[in-house]
């Protein structure tokens, strides 16, 4: 009786945690939501309220059409796709490597691909843009998919690592005794087994270089160039007041991360629950 009393008692306060976590987690979106669909006149109203009156898309609108929002927009999607298809790529050759291949230094290899996780992004700063000088990549959008792409492939190294060394070497044994090779056994069989590792990796690098600011800002002079982080910045400078077009413009870039994030999800969740954390 004490033990069911206990388990109530500690069932209604998780519960409540997670109401108050949840709460504490969607409100802010939920008011950004708010402002973005009122008037100007509205969202400096007073005392304010979350049901908007008189909801309106024109915020959307104007930032949609406005301050060149759409090129920069379509840059970030070229860059955030480049990124996730090259990254994930190489990542996975990789972790392949690492996984299945006895050569000299290997674990010292991937320790030092360990190691430069550890590297705060600011301190690569000044040393990346000296090399993305000297190769010609300054005010380039593929200067923005070399850093990015160089910058996450050691963490997806690390996770796609643990989810191949669990696959069954049985069916890539098979493989090479009806002749295939190794890149046959990747694409053919390895890449397949992993769509929910895969998807992980690529919902993680996907966010990494969707929103990514610094080296953005730093690498890119042109506006022509620019992609939604630092335009939404710039943009926030150039409508310090109309917070009702900022949220529009900052749900309009965020909706590409949830299309990939919502579509991805079932191989998401597949991922976490069958190994690709476990390297």
């Amino acid at each position: 009786m004490v033990r069911k009393e206990g388990g109530l008692f500690e069932n209604t306060l998780v519960y409540f945690l997670l109401v108050i976590g949840g709460v504490v987690m969607i409100f802010p979106f939920l008011w950004m939501v708010s402002t973005a669909l009122k008037g100007h006149i509205y969202v400096i109203e007073t005392p304010p309220s979350l049901l908007p009156k008189e909801p309106t898309i024109a915020n959307f609108v104007e930032a949609w059409t406005s301050n060149n929002f759409r090129l920069y927009f379509t840059n970030s999607l070229i860059v955030a796709i480049s990124t996730t298809v090259l990254s994930v790529l190489f990542s996975a050759m990789l972790a392949y490597a690492f996984a299945r291949f006895v050569f000299p230094g290997k674990e010292a290899l991937f320790y030092a691909f360990l190691f430069t996780m550890m590297i705060p992004g600011l301190v690569l700063i000044i040393p990346q843009f000296f090399l993305a000088k000297a190769l010609g990549l300054r005010n380039s959008l593929w200067g923005l998919v070399f850093v990015y792409v160089a910058t996450t492939i050691p963490l997806n190294t690390f996770l796609l690592r643990g989810f191949f060394e669990q696959l069954p070497r049985e069916l890539e044994e098979a493989v090479l005794i009806d002749g295939g090779g190794y890149f046959t056994i990747f694409f053919r069989v390895v890449v397949p087994l992993s769509a929910p590792a895969l998807a992980t990796v690529a919902i993680f690098t996907f966010l990494a270089s969707w929103d990514e600011f610094i080296w953005a800002l730093t690498a890119i002079d042109e506006m022509s160039k620019r992609t939604l982080p630092v335009a939404i910045a710039v943009f926030q400078g150039a409508h310090a007041t109309q917070w009702g077009l900022v949220f529009a413009a900052s749900l309009i870039a965020a909706m590409p991360v949830i299309v990939v994030f919502v579509s991805l999800q079932r191989y998401f969740i597949g991922g976490l629950t069958s190994g690709a954390f476990k390297g």
